[in-house]
């Protein structure tokens, strides 16, 4: 008697720009983390609730998903991954390459401290969220939102840099 073969997880779209539009982005500079002893820099990636026709939770947990495995990020429950130079700095302007070939996401208002970080090759940490976050959330909400969503094993992380020119 023979095993059946493993099954492949599925494979996941990578969103369009259109789905990026809808997510709540937001960069920050952690000033010494336990683990490491020295600042690391973040990315959240989230979305907000259900506003747009035919969009629905699932349909947008599937976009995120989409873009963690574009990224190949792993559960916060699980060692970070490093995914590669996925960010470009031209002046203020930061993009990261979230796995679709159609485009990059521009950051929004990342501070000059945040931008000199990531161009030393210091770590920079991309965490997508999978339950919705309000628009405009306060620090402490997002700190609130952390902490929730990896608890719930709703959190992917993964370790990138910049990308040489």
């Amino acid at each position: 008697m023979t095993s059946a073969p493993k099954s492949s997880p599925p494979i996941r779209a990578v969103p369009g720009l259109g789905f990026v539009a809808g997510c709540v982005i937001s960069t920050w500079i952690d000033a010494a983390t336990l683990a490491t002893r020295t600042p690391v820099a973040y990315i959240l990636i989230a979305h907000v609730p259900p506003r747009r026709p035919g969009e629905t939770t699932e349909s947008i947990e599937e976009g995120l998903m989409g873009m963690v495995d574009g990224m190949k990020l792993r559960p916060a429950s699980e060692r970070v991954p490093i995914t590669g130079a996925r960010l470009g700095i031209r002046g203020p302007f930061v993009a990261l390459d979230y796995g679709n070939p159609g485009g990059t996401i521009r950051l929004p208002r990342t501070e000059e401290a945040w931008r000199a970080h990531a161009l030393r090759g210091s770590p920079v940490c991309i965490a997508v969220g999978l339950d919705p976050i309000p628009p405009g959330a306060s620090q402490d909400t997002v700190g609130d939102y952390l902490a929730r969503v990896s608890a719930a094993d709703r959190l992917y992380l993964g370790a990138t840099t910049v990308r040489a020119r």
